[in-house]
C-alpha cells in the first residue's frame, strides 16, 4: 500500500510539473516574443471585458422597459445573474487557490500592467465569457454566437500577451464563465418549472 501510495504521488508530481512547464513555455512564446506593436490593441480588448460584461445586461433591461418587453427583461436578467455568479466564483476561487501572478513567479515575463489580486482564474476572461455564453444562450444566432465568443477569446488573449495570467489561468476562467452561464440557465428552468407546480 505504501509503495501504491509512493507511485500515486510520484505520478502526480511528474504531472503538475509537466503541466506549469508547458503553462511557462506558452506564455513565454505569447509574452516574451510578442509584437510589441500589438500592446495598445490588446490593452484596449482587455478594458472592455467588465464594462461590456457589465453594460450589457443593464442596457438590455432598459429596452425591455422602453418597449414593455418582458423577454428581453428577462433575458437581460439572466446575463446579469450570470456575470454575478461568475464574478462570484471566480473571487471565491482566486481566495481559495492564492496562485502568484506569472511575471511575481518568473521575472523573465513583461507584465503591461501590475495586478493586485490572484491570478488563477483568470477574472476577465470568466466575465468575458459569462458574457458571451449567456447571450448565445439567449439569442442563439451566429450572427450573436461567433462575435461574443471571438471578443470572449481575444479578451483570453490578451491577459497573456500583457503578461498577466497563464494559459491555465485563462482556461479556467472560460470554463467558470461558460459554465456559470449553462448553471444559471439551469437554475432559472428549475425555479420556473417550480413555480409553475406551486400554481397549480
Amino acid at each position: 500500500m505504501n509503495k501504491l501510495s509512493c507511485t500515486i504521488f510520484f505520478l502526480m508530481s511528474f504531472f503538475v510539473v509537466s503541466a506549469q512547464n508547458i503553462d511557462i513555455d506558452i506564455l513565454t512564446k505569447i509574452n516574451v516574443n510578442r509584437n510589441s506593436a500589438f500592446d495598445p490593441t490588446f490593452k484596449l480588448i482587455t478594458n472592455t471585458a467588465v464594462p461590456l460584461s457589465f453594460a450589457t445586461p443593464v442596457v438590455m433591461y432598459s429596452i425591455g422597459l422602453i418597449q414593455k418587453d418582458s423577454v428581453i427583461k428577462q433575458k437581460a436578467l439572466f446575463i446579469g445573474e450570470t456575470f454575478l455568479a461568475s464574478a462570484f466564483v471566480t473571487i471565491a476561487s482566486k481566495s481559495i487557490i492564492k496562485r502568484d501572478r506569472p511575471y511575481v513567479t518568473h521575472p523573465s515575463i513583461q507584465p503591461l500592467s501590475v495586478e493586485g489580486s490572484y491570478s488563477m482564474p483568470s477574472g476577465h476572461t470568466s466575465s468575458a465569457f459569462a458574457t458571451a455564453t449567456s447571450l448565445s444562450l439567449a439569442f442563439p444566432k451566429w450572427y450573436v454566437v461567433v462575435p461574443s465568443f471571438v471578443w470572449a477569446s481575444s479578451v483570453g488573449y490578451s491577459r497573456m500577451h500583457l503578461g498577466v495570467h497563464y494559459p491555465s489561468d485563462v482556461l479556467v476562467g472560460a470554463l467558470v464563465g461558460s459554465g456559470s452561464a449553462f448553471l444559471t440557465q439551469k437554475a432559472i428552468q428549475w425555479l420556473n418549472k417550480k413555480r409553475e407546480k406551486n400554481n397549480y
